[in-house]
């Protein structure tokens, strides 16, 4: 029986390390399309920019064209009052036309400075827009190359992942169904270790001292045990002097003393790994 044990601990061993790589590669397939997804935002947003900036020089050329037609009737206006000072007779004739010249002339100062205003909001937008587009142009390209390259790196890691499902389905065999079941679960939930040794009556996992008779139990090999404390599979490995006891379950604690440990807590799903550590100088 305890060759058999020895098998089936080899072969969760053997699992456990390819259900390791199968769990990162899982997560590096998953993470893949963000990269595409971050780059495609961005190319988003500048398209979004651009198109911003184009309707600010649409509403600008507007503009321009409204200040360049006001400027021109302001021009047509003070030179048709200069063309009439020839013809008046009287000083009030003359008083009005020289005023319409003088608010002519203010008007079409004013409009020729807010027309060159808008030329040059014109040529700012102009510039804007097209460093814009060639960065939209730049950006595009790089995504489209990105792409390729993410497209062959997912068909690279699918095939690595297909391995590694046959060589899952190569291990299992002559496994309990249920415990291989549970045991991805908990390799999943503890960062890739599913199975450790107990020493000197400690769980190598969490780290937490077992109740005797439970140690005594994954020292005698004749069952797959679970830790109680952080779920993980026991099995046993000899002490770094080679040696390890049976304790005598009479004078010491036994399986019952875990009632008291509050359920939720030690929640085999839930169980964290950083547990109290052992000094193993004392």
């Amino acid at each position: 029986m305890v060759l058999v044990m020895e098998e089936i601990f080899e072969k969760l061993r053997t699992l456990q390390d390819v259900l390791s790589q199968k769990i990162k590669l899982e997560q590096a397939i998953q993470a893949i399309p963000k990269i595409l997804v971050d780059q495609e935002e961005m190319v988003s947003r500048l398209k979004k920019t651009f198109i911003e900036k184009n309707q600010d020089y649409e509403k600008a050329k507007a503009a321009e064209a409204e200040y360049r037609n006001l400027l021109f009737e302001a021009e047509h206006s003070r030179e048709n009052a200069e063309k009439n000072m020839d013809s008046i007779s009287t000083q009030r004739e003359y008083e009005a036309l020289d005023k319409e010249i003088r608010d002519a002339s203010e008007k079409e100062q004013q409009y020729r400075k807010e027309l060159q205003q808008q030329e040059r909001t014109l040529s700012d937008l102009t510039d804007q827009m097209k460093q814009s587009a060639a960065l939209i142009e730049q950006q595009e390209q790089e995504l489209a190359e990105r792409r390729l390259l993410i497209e062959a790196e997912v068909a690279e890691k699918k095939a690595q992942m297909e391995q590694l499902i046959a060589q899952e389905n190569s291990v299992k065999p002559g496994l309990d169904e249920e415990v291989v079941f549970k045991f991805e679960r908990i390799i999943r939930n503890k960062m890739g270790k599913g199975i450790v040794p107990i020493k000197n009556g400690v769980c190598m996992g969490c780290h937490m001292i077992l109740p005797i008779q439970f140690a005594n139990m994954v020292r005698l090999g004749e069952e797959i045990v679970f830790c109680p404390y952080c779920s993980r599979i026991l099995y046993f490995e000899e002490s770094e002097e080679g040696t390890e006891f049976f304790f005598d379950i009479e004078d010491a604690g036994s399986l019952s003393d875990l009632d008291d440990i509050d359920e939720e807590e030690y929640d085999e799903d839930e169980e964290e790994d950083d547990k109290v550590s052992i000094d193993y100088d004392e």
